[in-house]
């Protein structure tokens, strides 16, 4: 439902968590007939639950905890935990700056590369925990860096961006869909399908 906001602006209602009340239906089920459980590829986990490959929320640590408990935790190959040894050092310090300065100094923080030995050291101690070993890479690290994690044992490897597709949309028919299969190494693929959409070219708006 619109509102009227003033000076011709209309709004739509929304609701927050104090605006809605859950209440019992007439139906309950027993929770033993319940299946929680999820797979990726051939590995499965009892809790529904996927933990962000940032450096502020999955560290070793964190990744061996959700996996005990069921979930997946994601590490962040490129993050803090594969550029310092003394990660957890890094990010108190980050925690303690003031407003004024704390994009400065993270900058310059994240200005230190990223180590391959780091990388290994960190997917070890993951794998050490008995837990499934899942971490990321950007796609333009995942050519210089993935052969690290294969060798110290990665399970899931989940290549992030802020802007990615399964689909590649172009007016030019002879360029190739973005192949993903091109940087992994056929062993140890897993299934990546990937379509092309080809678009009338369309003439820019005049104003």
């Amino acid at each position: 439902m619109e509102i009227e906001i003033g000076r011709g602006k209309e709004g739509r209602r929304a609701y927050g968590f104090d605006d809605i009340a859950i209440v019992p239906s007439r139906r309950t089920r027993d929770p033993n007939d319940i299946d929680i459980t999820w797979t990726l590829g051939n590995y499965r986990f009892e809790l529904p639950l996927l933990g962000s490959a940032m450096d502020g929320v999955v560290s070793p640590r964190t990744a061996g905890v959700i996996g005990k408990l069921g979930g997946l935790a994601v590490l962040n190959l490129e993050g803090i935990f594969c550029r310092y040894e003394d990660a957890e050092e890094q990010l108190e310090q980050i925690a303690g700056f003031d407003k004024e300065r704390a994009t400065a100094e993270m900058q310059r923080i994240y200005q230190e590369p990223v180590k391959k030995e780091l990388i290994a050291q960190r997917i070890r101690e993951i794998k050490e925990q008995g837990v499934v070993c899942a971490a990321s890479l950007t796609p333009q690290r995942v050519r210089d860096l993935y052969e690290t994690a294969l060798e110290a044992g990665i399970d899931v490897m989940v290549i992030q961006g802020t802007v990615i597709s399964a689909e590649h949309v172009s007016t030019d028919e002879s360029r190739p869909p973005l192949n993903l299969k091109e940087f992994i190494p056929r062993k140890s693929r897993a299934t990546f399908r990937s379509s092309r959409v080809a678009v009338p070219p369309t003439r820019p708006a005049c104003t």
